[in-house]
């Protein structure tokens, strides 16, 4: 993938969209008791090539699988609902998506 927007920008979007969505989640159905955790993944041809240098500006780590990036949590929520995690987490992953990544939310219960 040649790297022809500013990273920074895509994270900023991706964030806000995260928060948004949750945000809207918390006023709508409250703090759901299904405790869990939610990431998003992007797929890279390396995990020292230019595109994941990239991803690291925006908190991104190596996955532990080969040519795999990953951020945990991502959005400001900080509780335990998994519902409102995997919804923020979705929401990332759709705007890395419409930028050109290959991203998807991941998540799992506690």
């Amino acid at each position: 993938m040649e790297m022809t927007m500013n990273i920074e920008k895509v994270g900023e979007e991706a964030l806000s969209a995260a928060n948004q969505v949750q945000t809207k989640f918390l006023l709508e159905h409250g703090e759901t008791a299904y405790c869990g955790f939610a990431w998003v993944n992007v797929k890279v041809t390396r995990t020292n090539s230019q595109e994941a240098k990239e991803l690291t500006k925006i908190g991104f780590k190596k996955d532990y699988r080969p040519g795999m990036m990953q951020i945990w949590g991502p959005g400001d929520y900080n509780g335990q609902s998994m519902d409102i995690k995997e919804t923020g987490a979705r929401a990332y992953a759709e705007v890395l998506q419409k930028h050109g990544f290959k991203a998807y939310m991941g998540s799992r219960a506690d």
